[in-house]
C-alpha cells in the first residue's frame, strides 16, 4: 500500500511565554486573520476601479473598513453558533456556555454564511447601501478564506477524508489513525481538506476574479453572489463523498455517517446544507441583470 506520510507540521507557529501567561499563534487563526485582510484590500481595489462597474460603485472604500468588523463578528459567532446548531445541539443544549469556547475549536462554514448574511444584511440598512452589489463584492473575496482555512485544517491534522488505497492518500496522526487501529496497518485517508482548498478556495477564486476583472462581472447584480453559491455548494456536494463524516452520525448502522436516508439513499448533514445554497445561486443568476 503506498500512502503520503504526513508532514512533520506543529499547527503553531510560534508560543510566547510571558510570566504566567502563554500566547500562542496557530496557523488557523492565521488563516482566518490574513484571509480577511486580503480580501478587505481586493474589496478596496474593486471600488477603485470604474470600469468594473455600470454605474457608481455601491459604497467608498473607507466604508469597507466598517464592514470588516461586522463581517468577523458574523464569521466567529456565525460559525460557532451553525456548528452547535447543525453538529452537535444536544452537547451543546446541555453545555450552553461550551459554546462561547471558541478556542476548543468547532466552526461550521454555513454557520459562518449566515452570520456574514446576517452582518451584511444589517451594514445595508445601516448605510444604505445597495445589497446585491455588496453581496457580490464579499463572494468575490470569500474563496481567499476558505483556501487559507482548509489549509489550516489540513495542518491541524482535522476534518480529513474517508479511508482510501489511492497513492496519494495521507496518513494523519492522532484519532485519524486511532478510529483505523486493528483493521488497517497504515490508515491513509483522503487529504479532503486539500481537495475543499482546491476546488472552493483556488478555483472558486480564478473563475470569479476572471469574470470581475475580464468579463466586467460586476455590472450585473447579483451574479457573482450567485455563481459563488452555486460553485461553493457543488465543490462541497462532491467532496462529501470522500468527507469523514462527524463521529455524532456515525453508528453500526450507518457507518457512512449520513444525516438523512430513503430507499437505500441518503446525504451527509454537509450536502444537505449545501443544497439551499443552490437554489439560491441559481436563483441570484438567473435574475442578474445588468445595473
Amino acid at each position: 500500500m503506498s500512502y503520503i506520510a504526513f508532514p512533520n507540521i506543529s499547527p503553531e507557529i510560534f508560543t510566547l511565554h510571558l510570566g504566567p501567561v502563554t500566547f500562542a499563534l496557530r496557523w488557523y487563526a492565521l488563516a482566518y486573520i490574513a484571509g480577511l485582510l486580503l480580501g478587505w484590500q481586493l474589496i478596496v481595489k474593486m471600488i477603485r476601479t470604474p470600469r468594473l462597474w455600470a454605474k457608481a460603485p455601491p459604497m467608498t472604500a473607507e466604508a469597507v473598513e466598517n464592514l470588516l468588523t461586522w463581517v468577523i463578528l458574523g464569521v466567529i459567532l456565525g460559525g460557532r453558533l451553525g456548528y452547535a446548531l447543525f453538529y452537535q445541539p444536544d452537547h451543546f443544549l446541555l453545555n450552553p456556555l461550551q459554546v462561547l469556547r471558541v478556542w476548543e475549536g468547532g466552526m461550521s462554514f454555513h454557520g459562518g454564511f449566515l452570520g456574514v448574511v446576517v452582518a451584511g444584511f444589517w451594514f445595508c440598512k445601516r448605510y444604505g447601501i445597495a445589497m446585491l452589489p455588496l453581496a457580490d463584492l464579499m463572494a468575490a473575496v470569500a474563496p481567499i478564506g476558505l483556501l487559507l482555512g482548509r489549509i489550516a485544517n489540513f495542518i491541524n491534522a482535522e476534518l480529513w477524508g474517508r479511508p482510501t488505497d489511492l497513492p496519494w492518500g495521507v496518513a494523519f496522526p492522532g484519532e485519524a489513525a486511532q478510529t483505523c487501529a486493528g483493521v488497517l496497518t497504515v490508515c491513509a485517508r483522503h487529504p479532503s481538506q486539500l481537495y475543499e482548498a482546491a476546488l472552493e478556495g483556488l478555483l472558486l477564486l480564478l473563475l470569479l476574479s476572471w469574470l470581475i476583472w475580464r468579463r466586467q462581472a460586476l455590472q450585473f447584480p447579483g451574479r457573482i453572489a450567485g455563481l459563488f453559491f452555486i460553485g461553493y455548494a457543488c465543490a462541497r456536494f462532491l467532496v462529501e463523498f470522500v468527507r469523514q463524516p462527524d463521529a455524532q452520525f456515525v453508528s453500526d448502522g450507518n457507518p457512512l455517517g449520513l444525516a438523512w436516508q430513503m430507499a437505500g439513499y441518503g446525504l451527509t448533514m454537509g450536502q444537505i446544507l449545501t443544497l439551499p445554497m443552490f437554489v439560491v445561486g441559481l436563483w441570484f443568476v438567473l435574475r442578474a441583470k445588468r445595473g
